[in-house]
């Protein structure tokens, strides 16, 4: 029967591994809140998760909840199970979880979790919201440009060959644009799909990704942003850590494997050992102002002489949440007018190189 009971297991574990279970970050933030209401209106755990179960419209995520059901059962820790899954939930969550269910406070940090996890998702919406209105304008400028270029202008080519005048340098630079993507169209999309290929197997390579992280932050305008961005997560992960009672060593480590940015996560982990041998957060990040602004290491030093660490970290994300929204603010500012100007320039050069031509021929035809 033990026997058996094995086989089903190691069934039902290659099903559900084969399925792929995912939480966006709204499905993870409403999973905490949710459980959180659950456990305070004195519903049990198994409860809360079997309602939650019924709930998911997904097969993979009902498959990861039968098997949290199935570990609550057998008496094992909420977080414990939960670790089986931590590309879906995250060890942020996890040591959340796990330190509220040893000190008895799992719906109140559950909330809390809740609550930071919405934060982050809020800030992730203002980043990608800042950069789709200049990419659907970039986009529908190369559109109308290559429709231009690829349908209208080789119907007017045989006349432009035909004249017995010299084109203007636009006209034979668009000839020779259209006469490319014409022929050989289908190489340059090869070129662009093999460029993409190859940068996304580059960017599994640690250096080359910790490169193209740490150029990113050089950016004009976009490197603020960037750091805006990272210093606030950063900060909301070790102020609700720190006040959650997690060790400082664990919760740098935590901070570190939720790091996005491979500069940061690489810096957070010098921290750990600098922390090891006795160090102060301040003073190391200090030693890093290309990354940690001075008020940053200055407020952080504050926390750490006053014992008021957590809440100087979740005040520190706070002003830099508000930062960065002003930064997208100015983002979106600076980059609708230059979007506008790149469309008006292609649209403009498309227009000059066809009308100089019929131009320098209506003066041919003049009279005598």
């Amino acid at each position: 029967m033990l026997y058996m009971n094995k086989i089903k297991l190691k069934i039902f574990k290659r099903s559900f591994y084969r399925l792929r279970p995912k939480l966006s970050l709204q499905e993870q933030a409403l999973f905490a809140k949710r459980l959180s209401l659950l456990l305070q209106a004195n519903a049990s755990l198994l409860e809360g998760i079997r309602i939650l179960e019924r709930q998911s419209t997904s097969r993979a995520n009902r498959k990861m909840f039968q098997q949290i059901l199935h570990d609550l059962s057998n008496g094992q820790q909420l977080a414990k199970s939960l670790g089986r899954f931590k590309n879906v939930f995250g060890n942020f969550a996890i040591n959340i979880i796990l330190v509220g269910e040893t000190s008895g406070t799992l719906s109140r940090n559950l909330k809390y979790l809740a609550e930071e996890i919405d934060k982050r998702r809020r800030l992730q919406q203002k980043a990608i919201g800042a950069l789709i209105y200049p990419l659907v304008i970039m986009g529908a400028a190369l559109a109308v440009s290559g429709m231009m270029t690829i349908y209208l202008f080789p119907k007017l080519l045989p006349l432009f060959k035909s004249l017995n005048v010299d084109l203007p340098f636009t006209t034979r630079a668009l000839i020779f644009i259209s006469d490319f993507l014409t022929k050989d169209w289908f190489f340059v999309l090869l070129f662009l799909v093999m460029t993409v290929i190859v940068f996304s197997l580059l960017m599994r390579n640690k250096h080359f990704h910790f490169f193209i992280n740490r150029i990113t932050l050089m950016i004009p305008i976009i490197g603020p942003l960037v750091k805006d961005y990272h210093i606030a997560n950063m900060c909301r992960t070790l102020g609700i850590l720190f006040k959650s009672q997690v060790r400082l060593l664990e919760a740098v480590n935590i901070a570190a494997d939720t790091a996005t940015n491979l500069a940061y996560r690489r810096e957070l982990h010098n921290l750990h050992r600098s922390l090891a041998k006795g160090g102060k957060i301040a003073e190391h990040f200090e030693k890093q102002p290309q990354l940690f602004p001075d008020m940053v290491s200055q407020m952080i030093a504050v926390g750490e002489n006053t014992g008021n660490l957590s809440d100087t970290l979740l005040y520190l994300a706070q002003i830099y949440d508000e930062e960065f929204d002003e930064q997208t603010k100015r983002l979106s500012s600076v980059l609708e007018p230059a979007m506008m100007l790149l469309v008006g320039l292609l649209v403009g050069f498309i227009a000059i190189s066809i009308i100089t031509p019929i131009y320098a021929v209506t003066q041919h035809l003049g009279p005598q």
